[in-house]
C-alpha cells in the first residue's frame, strides 16, 4: 500500500439539482471530536469528486448531512434537535437527509425505525458508498444504508478536502481494540488498523504546501500504531521533521501502554509540542477495573512521574464522574489525584450510558443524575483553580505563540496558542504578521483558560 492519492473517475456524469444548478448542493454539519472533523474532510473529497457542491447555507441545499458523534448523550441530543429542524423543510422541498458517523453506526436500527425522514445512514467505514447512496435517494427516492465495519478501511488514498488555515489533522490509524466498558468506539469505528507511514508523510507534505504549519496526528489510541518496524514514536518524529512544519501534536495515547520512546520524543524534539493528553477517567482502582482501563492508580502516577522527569511537559486529561456504582469515597480518590497531578486542563464529563457497551450490559447506571452533576461541577471548579494558578505562574515570562488570527472579541487583537496549547491574546503591533508566525509574547495577566500579554 502506498500514499498515492485516490484517482477519481473522470467520465462520471455530473449530477444536476432540481433547481437547475450544476451539481447537487450539500450542507454539512459536524459534531464531536477532531477525528470527526477529519472524516468530514474525507466525505467532502469523495462527494466533490462525484460532482456534488457544498454550500454554507442550508436553505440552498438539496442534501443535508450530519456527521455525528456517539460518545456523549449530549451529542445525541444535539443531533436529534438538528434533525427535527428539517422535517418540515424536507416535505416542502424534497430534501435528502443523511446521518453519518458514529451515531449512524451505533443507533442504525433506532434511526431507521423511528426517523423515517432519514434517507441515508452511513457509518465511519462506509463513506466510499455515500455518493451512490445520495444519487439513489435524490433520483430514485431510495433509502440507503452502509453500516458494515471494515478490518481494512483507512481512506489512505483519499486526499481530504480541508478548509484554509494553519492547522491540519492527519488520522494515522482508525478503530480501537481496548473495549473500555463505557466506550462505544470499538463498536462504531471497528478494530485497530494503521496507515502506511509513507502515505502519512505524503499527506504532511501536502498540508505544508497548503499553508499548514501545525499538524495534529489522530487516533483512538495512537500508542497502538504499528506498520512493520514503525511505531508511533518513530512516526511522530518523522512527521516533525517534515520541512515547513513548525509544531506537531497528537491525540490520544492510552496510559496502559505508553512507551518511554514516546515521551522522550516529546521532551527532546523541538517541533513536538511539550504537552501530552493522558486520559485518566477515574483514580479509584475498583472503578478503573470496572471501566476496563487496564491500569491502576499507582501505575498511572508512576507514568506521570516518568514523563515529568523528562522535562517541563504539560499534562491534560479526561475524567468521567458518576460511573456505575461510584461511591463518594471513590470519587474523592479522583478529586485528590487531580489536585496532586495538577493538570493544565481537564475535560470532565458526567457518565452517560451508551447502548451496546460492556457497561450497559453488565452494570446498573445507578448514580443519580444530581450526584453526577454535583461531582462534575466539583472537578470543574477545582480544575479552574489549578489552571488559573498555573497560568499566573507565567506572568512576567515570555511564551512563544503560533499566531492564528484575530481574537474572537476584537479585531485589534491577535490570538494564538502556546506550545502548551494555552490560548494567548495580545494587542496588534505595527509589524506585518500572518497566521503561522511564531511570536514571542510577554505574559501580563491570566485567566484559567487564557494568557494576556504584549509582543
Amino acid at each position: 500500500m502506498s500514499g498515492t492519492p485516490l484517482l477519481l473517475p473522470t467520465s462520471l456524469k455530473v449530477p444536476t439539482s432540481p433547481s437547475g444548478r450544476s451539481g447537487y448542493q450539500v450542507y454539512m454539519e459536524t459534531f464531536g471530536c477532531q477525528m470527526n472533523e477529519y472524516d468530514t474532510e474525507i466525505v467532502r473529497s469523495l462527494l466533490k469528486g462525484r460532482g456534488f457542491q457544498f454550500t454554507p447555507h442550508d436553505d440552498e441545499a438539496d442534501v443535508i448531512l450530519f456527521n455525528t458523534c456517539a460518545i456523549r448523550e449530549n451529542a445525541h441530543n444535539r443531533v436529534y434537535g438538528h434533525l427535527a429542524r428539517y422535517t418540515n423543510r424536507k416535505k416542502e422541498r424534497g430534501l435528502v437527509i443523511g446521518v453519518l458517523g458514529c451515531m449512524a453506526q451505533n443507533l442504525k436500527q433506532e434511526l431507521m425505525d423511528t426517523r423515517s425522514f432519514i434517507d441515508v445512514l452511513v457509518g465511519p467505514d462506509g463513506y466510499r458508498q455515500l455518493p451512490d447512496l445520495l444519487m439513489d435517494a435524490l433520483e430514485h427516492h431510495k433509502r440507503g444504508l452502509a453500516v458494515d465495519l471494515s478490518e481494512y478501511e483507512t481512506y489512505a488514498h483519499i486526499v481530504p478536502d480541508r478548509p484554509d488555515g494553519i492547522n491540519g489533522w492527519i488520522a494515522v490509524m482508525r478503530g480501537c481494540d481496548n473495549f473500555c466498558s463505557f466506550c462505544v468506539v470499538p463498536y462504531t469505528r471497528g478494530r485497530e488498523r494503521s496507515r502506511d507511514p509513507e502515505g502519512i508523510i505524503q499527506e504532511a507534505n501536502r498540508l505544508v504546501s497548503q499553508g499548514v504549519r501545525q499538524i495534529t496526528l489522530l487516533g483512538q489510541n495512537v500508542n497502538s500504531y504499528r506498520w512493520g518496524d514503525w511505531d508511533f514514536a518513530r512516526l511522530l518524529v518523522t512527521v516533525a521533521e517534515v520541512s515547513g512544519i513548525q509544531r506537531v501534536r497528537f491525540m490520544s495515547p492510552h496510559p496502559k501502554d505508553f512507551p518511554p520512546a514516546l515521551f522522550e520524543a516529546v521532551a527532546e524534539h523541538p517541533a513536538i509540542c511539550k504537552t501530552i493528553h493522558l486520559p485518566l477517567q477515574s483514580a479509584n482502582d475498583r472503578i478503573l477495573e470496572r471501566m476496563g482501563r487496564c491500569y491502576t492508580r499507582r501505575e498511572y502516577l508512576k507514568l506521570v512521574e516518568a514523563i515529568r522527569k523528562k522535562g517541563p511537559i504539560v499534562l491534560t486529561t479526561d475524567l468521567i464522574c458518576g460511573f456505575c456504582g461510584e461511591t463518594e469515597e471513590e470519587f474523592q480518590d479522583t478529586y485528590r489525584l487531580v489536585q496532586d497531578v495538577g493538570y493544565q486542563a481537564a475535560f470532565v464529563f458526567k457518565y452517560s450510558e451508551r447502548k451496546h457497551t460492556i457497561a450497559a450490559r453488565k452494570y446498573a447506571d445507578d448514580v443519580p443524575e444530581q450526584v453526577k452533576g454535583y461531582r462534575t461541577n466539583q472537578i470543574v471548579e477545582l480544575q479552574k483553580e489549578i489552571s488559573l494558578a498555573k497560568n499566573k505562574e507565567l506572568i512576567g515570562t515570555r511564551v512563544e505563540v503560533m499566531l492564528e488570527g484575530d481574537s474572537k472579541k476584537s479585531e485589534f487583537q491577535w490570538m494564538g496558542h502556546s506550545d502548551h496549547n494555552v490560548t494567548v491574546v495580545w494587542p496588534k503591533d505595527d509589524l506585518a504578521r500572518q497566521p503561522g508566525d511564531l511570536v514571542p509574547v510577554m505574559v501580563l495577566d491570566a485567566s484559567p483558560s487564557t494568557l494576556y500579554g504584549r509582543v
